[in-house]
């Protein structure tokens, strides 16, 4: 059994990733206590009736004496709850987030700093499409990435409290990373933020295509528009605070995809096969190079159990 890393952290929010964290952090060892703090009565009710944790009636019983506070709470709320958390918190104690928009969560933790507490920002690149307290489970950041992204802070002292939010990461399985918090938005713009925005839009209009009953598209779904459903079924209020946060990043990465789905317009309309054959050819080996860093599994259909018929139709 390893040490722990703090003897105790406070999470407030207890969502998926705030559930998950608080099993995670129990199951491996990495505090010696856990508090979980939530705004919603309903949702400490919830946490408390599945054990994840001490569950706290307020912000400040959950994180006296922390020594690491994890705000698991959307991306436009962070500045308002760092804002009413730091004053509570213990001199040299460490506050972090789960945010995936790095650069607004600096500035907004940054605003609460009052030169007691270490600020270091954090995205686990985890996660599912399910939300709640009871969508947590402890393995949920194994071998998963883990990004930090430092303020410029100069000193030993924020060095070891960086290191040491490091550990407790790896000590929950996942993979630590340190990158600049510009870079991080852009990285997850393209890797994260896009997609999202693809699938919501397209389950919305295929509900809304006048030529297709809605009963038809969801009878006949084959896997590919069932994987888009999916994504599109993760939390509103967080990814509608991902896009107004990131959105010169997302808007970047959204001009040059609608340049290239129109130059693949462009050939479908002219029958340009030679295009589509290279383009998707090229696309075929992302995946492919995808698989061999061990990002995602090559079993069929990614591994999932089909029924007969299940799956894309293939030619």
């Amino acid at each position: 059994m390893t040490n722990p890393v703090f003897e105790k952290i406070a999470i407030i929010g207890a969502g998926l990733i705030g559930a998950s964290i608080a099993r995670a952090t129990r199951a491996y060892g990495a505090a010696e206590t856990v508090s979980l703090y939530d705004a919603d009565l309903d949702v400490r009710q919830r946490a408390a009736a599945i054990d994840l944790g001490k569950i706290a009636d307020d912000l400040a019983t959950a994180v006296a004496d922390a020594d690491c506070v994890i705000l698991c709470v959307p991306v436009g709320a962070l500045k308002a709850v760092a804002a009413e958390t730091v004053p509570l918190m213990k001199a040299g104690a460490t506050l972090t987030d789960v945010g995936s928009v790095k650069g607004q969560a600096a500035d907004a933790l940054a605003a609460a700093a009052d030169g007691r507490v270490h600020i270091i920002p954090g995205h686990p690149i985890a996660g599912t499409e399910q939300s709640g307290p009871e969508a947590g489970f402890e393995t949920l950041f194994r071998n998963a990435w883990h990004i930090l992204t430092p303020l410029k802070v100069d000193g030993e002292e924020y060095a070891e409290a960086v290191s040491r939010l490091e550990s407790f990461w790896t000590q929950l399985g996942a993979t630590v990373e340190t990158m600049d918090a510009a870079r991080h938005d852009r990285v997850l713009a393209i890797t994260s933020h896009l997609p999202h925005l693809i699938a919501f839009n397209i389950v919305a209009t295929a509900f809304d295509m006048e030529t297709v009953e809605q009963g038809e598209v969801v009878k006949y779904s084959a896997g590919g528009f069932r994987d888009f459903t999916r994504i599109a079924a993760s939390d509103p209020v967080m990814w509608r605070d991902v896009f107004l946060n990131n959105k010169d990043a997302v808007l970047e990465c959204l001009g040059r995809f609608s340049e290239d789905l129109a130059a693949l317009q462009r050939a479908i309309r002219w029958g340009d096969g030679e295009t589509l054959f290279n383009e998707f050819t090229r696309a075929r080996s992302i995946r492919k190079a995808i698989i061999d860093a061990g990002q995602d599994s090559g079993a069929v259909n990614f591994g999932r159990n089909q029924r007969k018929g299940d799956g894309d139709e293939k030619a």
